[in-house]
């Protein structure tokens, strides 16, 4: 291996605002410590907690760099060996990793229990591009929500990085997906990814679309990125026992609800944030996904869904995109570009 040089290429906020302040930078290469590892970075998922942080909306937590980024791939140049070989990593090791920051930059440490090796035949923008939505959707779709194969997910927003991923994993293990969308062709590209009816939020009344496509049962699970004012209406989307499950507050954090809908139906509201979680459980939906999901995407049955790909220098204009709604799937930094 080359030796690590002292200082990197970063991406940092130089103030909370828009796309613009983000701007490139030198920083120290940070060191791995116990129970860590150090990639040399060839790729960065974007995703929207980074948006928020840039926001200042998000904070950092205690001990995490100030540079954003939550997720990366590369290659494992050093760290804590005694880790590292209890869980079968080596120095020279194409890796993904889930970070809890410092992911825009060319080198990045990561706990070793939070990686997960490249699956075969994945490019590292590819491979990138999983930690954080994998993570996500297995913690929040199966463990929180428990989804089980023969029943009914609705996914708010089919099309984002979370979105394409939930509807891949739910399908791959015998859901019925539902999915909204903001446009037709965005409707059209969950349809492509697998979901068995796509709504056009714009145009088409999800309540009730919802109610036709399950003949009136509902769905069993949804998943939920908007909250606000959505939080009622997809009570009503439930079907009894139903699981509603809030990831993100896009659209406000006050809902109003029928309590009593609650009681009577015995539904479920619940949610999480995962940056913020420690190590260990992190470490464990890691183990899920290497045990159920890696096969999935070493056949290909389950595959990354990458919308562009910028250098950088053009991080900006990737937050911008990002904000505008306008993509399907992922959106990637090349620190090889």
């Amino acid at each position: 291996m080359s030796t690590i040089p002292a200082t990197m290429k970063a991406i940092e906020i130089a103030q909370p605002g828009g796309p613009e302040v983000l701007r490139l930078c030198e920083r120290p290469v940070p060191a791995a410590g116990a129970g860590d590892m150090l990639i040399r970075v060839a790729a960065s998922g974007i995703n929207r907690p980074d948006v928020l942080q840039r926001t200042g909306n998000y904070p950092v937590p205690p001990g995490a760099p100030d540079i954003p980024g939550l997720e990366v791939a590369g290659v494992v140049v050093s760290g804590d060996e005694g880790a590292m070989a209890a869980a079968g990593v080596a120095v020279g090791d194409r890796v993904c990793a889930l970070v809890a920051g410092g992911g825009y930059a060319e080198y990045c440490v990561a706990p070793v229990a939070q990686c997960l090796p490249v699956p075969p035949g994945l490019t590292d923008v590819e491979a990138a591009s999983l930690p954080e939505t994998f993570f996500t959707v297995w913690s929040n779709v199966f463990d929180r929500g428990r989804l089980q194969a023969g029943e009914t997910l609705l996914v708010q927003g089919g099309t984002s990085g979370i979105g394409v991923t939930a509807i891949q994993m739910a399908k791959a293990f015998g859901a019925r997906v539902l999915a909204t969308a903001g446009s037709d062709a965005k409707a059209q590209a969950c349809v492509a990814l697998g979901a068995d009816h796509a709504i056009n939020y714009k145009t088409q009344d999800f309540v009730r679309e919802v109610a036709e496509a399950t003949n009136g049962q509902g769905a069993d699970v949804i998943l939920d990125m908007v909250a606000g004012s959505y939080v009622a209406r997809e009570l009503e989307c439930l079907a009894e026992d139903g699981r509603l499950v809030i990831i993100a507050v896009q659209g406000g954090v006050k809902a109003e609800i029928n309590a009593g809908a609650v009681l009577r139906r015995r539904l479920t509201i619940t949610g999480s944030t995962l940056r913020p979680r420690p190590v260990a459980f992190k470490a464990a939906i890691a183990q899920s996904l290497r045990q159920h999901v890696w096969p999935l995407l070493e056949s290909g049955r389950i595959k990354p869904v990458i919308h562009q790909v910028f250098a950088p220098s053009e991080a900006a204009a990737a937050h911008a995109l990002m904000e505008s709604n306008q993509h399907t799937g992922k959106l990637m930094l090349n620190w090889q570009a």
